[in-house]
């Protein structure tokens, strides 16, 4: 089984990236062969400063690496690294209606926030879909965001291999997340760097205690007992400690007698030490900037050999060859 996964570099990594998608992405290193890429190219899309863009990915690979992608069981590599995927990109576009694009939500939503609306946010899906099929992935592990997006790379390759025999490009199949991705902000909404109400991975000690201190509750008394059910602060300790840990928490807050802030301070250790292995091991990554180059090198060979295989066959397949 052949997985593929992708990640924008838009800027510094919350903990809704990590178990929406990242931590999904670690763990499927073992379950066969990973293709994992930064997604350079779509982020374009949305982020026109070159030096944010850069420095961006950087942060990113490192982030990646430091959470526990390992090189050596999956093909890690820029999307920009393979040039390929813009040929196989426009044999898509070739057969893709533009009524299948024009009705994606993400495109519209995007637009309505003010992202600019341009051809290559328009044609983000058709780009997405030559990500995948480049690589023959069996499996793309995706998010609700995301799964209108592969049903149009589905819906793609119907028309390929209707049109130019059964066997040209491979049907992905979707693993759609369970919404553990959908991590609450410190302000109750999904967290998403859109809202500013984000809690990131690798932040320094002193500040992300303050953010944490700033997740928004009620007004209970410290004396009274306090509502679970919709508190935020009990949402996102589940993210870090055991069943028992996070029972505890919930018979204090029933029992009455501490203040949100007391909890805000548990919840804040909990979220310290479980990063602490991922903080120690991004430290090492930035001591040796080279290693990061070769990684994304090495991948990026190894990517390359798999798309011209693709390639070649597509463009026997449409008639280029």
């Amino acid at each position: 089984m052949r997985i593929l996964t992708g990640l924008q570099p838009s800027g510094k990594l919350h903990i809704g990236n990590y178990f929406g998608a990242i931590q999904p992405a670690i763990q499927l290193q073992d379950e066969g062969e990973a293709f994992y890429f930064i997604a350079d190219y779509h982020a374009m899309t949305s982020t026109q400063d070159p030096k944010a863009l850069s420095d961006n990915i950087r942060e990113l690979a490192l982030d990646f690496l430091a959470c526990g992608l390992d090189p050596e069981k999956a093909v890690f590599f820029r999307q920009s690294a393979v040039p390929e995927v813009h040929e196989l990109a426009w044999v898509l576009s070739t057969v893709c209606p533009m009524g299948l694009l024009e009705r994606c939500h993400s495109y519209k939503d995007k637009v309505a926030k003010g992202v600019s609306a341009n051809h290559g946010l328009f044609a983000y899906p058709v780009l997405m879909a030559a990500d995948i099929l480049l690589y023959d992935a069996n499996l793309v592990p995706v998010g609700e965001d995301q799964k209108q997006h592969l049903e149009v790379t589905r819906d793609i390759v119907g028309k390929i291999n209707d049109l130019y025999g059964a066997d040209t490009l491979t049907l992905p199949e979707p693993r759609i997340r369970e919404e553990i991705a959908k991590v609450p902000g410190i302000d109750g909404a999904k967290m998403s760097k859109s809202y500013n109400n984000t809690l990131p991975i690798f932040g320094a000690a002193k500040a992300t205690r303050k953010t944490v201190m700033k997740i928004v509750t009620d007004t209970t008394p410290v004396e009274e007992p306090k509502p679970t059910e919709s508190s935020n602060i009990l949402a996102l300790y589940k993210l870090f400690v055991t069943e028992p840990e996070v029972a505890k928490m919930v018979q204090e807050f029933e029992a009455g007698g501490l203040g949100y802030g007391h909890f805000k301070q548990t919840l804040y250790e909990a979220y310290w030490d479980h990063f602490a292995p991922m903080r120690q091991k991004r430290e090492e990554l930035e001591k040796d900037q080279g290693l990061i180059d070769e990684i994304l090198q090495s991948g990026a060979t190894r990517a390359r050999e798999e798309a011209s295989k693709t390639l070649s066959r597509v463009r026997k397949a449409v008639g280029l060859a």
